[in-house]
């Protein structure tokens, strides 16, 4: 068991690391929201045109993030050597709301580089454990000396009103701690800086109705971390993060475009051989005693301007070639497509007359990228599965499940009618029908559901239960050969 001391220095070891993260989640989230400051102008252009165009972007960043996240549905979890998905699990999945959060949880490691899943007992419940997913900006975990997967401690930490919170998570206990939360101010004298700091050293929470370390039953950390592309010396990478300078690029040729756009819809005149137009300027007494420029916007509304010189010439600088910017921007996106592997049809809003395959062939490398987030974040969600188990008390379930594996959605986007044609040969093949409805799409409560409809149809059949009777077995679900005396499926030939 840890000392207070030795859980406080760990706190302060994963805030630290949090700290310094923080600056990459602020500009990840801020770039697929659409806020993104104008870069690559010259001082010039950014001087007189920074202003005019701050709230404008053209988000690409958010399509990139939600293309692959859109694919990824978990449908059920396998344990090893089972040849059903676990309903239990499935329950404890759905009851949490982790079908729509479960979204949340992907959508945050495409665009943060990781997200958390949190496990613990519901002591009112302890069949329900309380399963969520975590941001990253107020989640760590500190992982044994050279292992990517053996958590040694984990951190939450956020703000509630006027404090912050920190929960630290060991095998062993769970330790909490609090403080006054202090905004920065960098106008504070040295002797109110140094009361702060006081302020904010963490300090074991007061609670009246539970222990502070209190034991974990678990016997694990109970939080996971679901990466997105990690590797095998640095941290995982974001997939925001390698599209900022693109985006950036097309926001100014954006920008660039709509200023010589608002030029040429103005165009602009040079008169030579000519003064500067005046009108008298008189006195009470209606004598002239000057003149006084004329106020050149007017002229610009009214699209009148008379001269007496009669050297006086006009000439006009010509509008600039707005159809550059557009194919610049098309190629920037283009090339945007290429290295996210997002389909152009996802980022280009137009579409060809494209034949399913060849479609099916476009998205090839939006699939590949799925797949493995369904690898890299189906390892994270089998130990949280595990952990679903161990909070239940089913320690023959957790042990199964780290070898088992999670279900998901089929990847590839394809019509009803060709996914039925696909299953229907495979059925030919001999694939049983459970297997197939997995298939399909189906989570497995709702293949048990199909499962009891067939069953009750061919039993409501009287054909069906006659066949049965004169068999001596029960109805089949259309995959089994027909036995002994059985009348074989429609448009099947009898057994040889």
């Amino acid at each position: 068991m840890a000392t207070y001391e030795q859980a406080l220095q760990l706190v302060q070891l994963l805030e630290a690391e949090l700290i310094q993260r923080e600056r990459d989640i602020r500009i990840h989230n801020a770039f697929y929201r659409g806020d993104h400051p104008l870069k690559f102008a010259s001082d010039e252009f950014a001087r007189f045109h920074g202003d005019r165009y701050r709230d404008f972007s053209d988000n690409w960043t958010q399509v990139v993030a939600d293309s692959p996240v859109e694919r990824m549905t978990v449908t059920g979890f396998q344990a090893s050597g089972e040849t059903d998905a676990d309903k239990e699990l499935w329950r404890v999945w759905q009851v949490n709301g982790l079908d729509a959060d479960s979204q949340l949880g992907f959508l945050g490691s495409v665009v943060n580089a990781r997200s958390f899943v949190l496990v613990w007992g519901d002591p009112a419940d302890p069949d329900m454990p309380v399963v969520t997913f975590e941001d990253p900006s107020q989640c760590v975990i500190a992982y044994e000396p050279g292992s990517r997967r053996l958590r040694r401690a984990a951190l939450k930490r956020w703000q509630d009103g006027s404090e912050d919170f920190a929960t630290l998570y060991l095998a062993g206990e769970v330790w909490k701690f609090s403080r006054p939360h202090l905004a920065t101010d960098g106008d504070k004298s040295p002797q109110m800086q140094d009361v702060d700091e006081a302020l904010k050293k963490w300090r074991p929470r007061e609670l009246a109705d539970e222990p502070n370390p209190q034991p974990n039953p678990m016997g694990v950390v109970p939080m996971v971390e679901l990466p997105n592309k990690p590797s095998l010396a640095a941290d995982p990478i974001s997939d925001v993060g390698g599209v900022i300078a693109m985006q950036n690029a097309i926001n100014l040729l954006w920008a660039q475009l709509f200023t010589a756009a608002d030029y040429a819809s103005f165009p602009q005149r040079v008169i030579l051989g000519a003064e500067p137009p005046s009108i008298p300027k008189l006195n009470s007494q209606g004598e002239v005693v000057g003149k006084q420029p004329v106020d050149i916007a007017k002229f610009a509304v009214d699209r009148v301007m008379m001269f007496n010189d009669k050297d006086a010439r006009i000439g006009e600088w010509q509008a600039a070639n707005l159809l550059m910017y557009t194919g610049l921007i098309e190629v920037a996106v283009g090339h945007l497509a290429a290295q996210t592997r997002t389909p152009q049809h996802y980022l280009v809003g137009k579409m060809a007359n494209l034949a399913e395959g060849a479609l099916l062939a476009a998205e090839t490398g939006l699939v590949k990228r799925v797949e493995e987030k369904q690898t890299w974040s189906g390892q994270g969600l089998r130990e949280t599965a595990r952990l679903i188990a161990l909070a239940r008390g089913e320690d023959a379930k957790a042990q199964a499940m780290r070898s088992g594996r999670v279900l998901w959605k089929d990847a590839e986007s394809r019509s009803h009618a060709q996914l039925a044609d696909a299953l229907l040969k495979l059925k030919q093949l001999g694939f049983p029908f459970k297997w197939l409805a997995l298939k399909y799409g189906l989570t497995p409560t709702e293949v048990a559901d199909v499962m009891a409809m067939r069953l009750e149809e061919l039993e409501a059949d009287p054909v069906t239960e006659l066949t049965r009777q004169i068999g001596g077995g029960p109805p089949t679900l259309g995959n089994e050969e027909p036995g002994p005396g059985e009348v074989p499926d429609e448009g099947e030939e009898p057994a040889a």
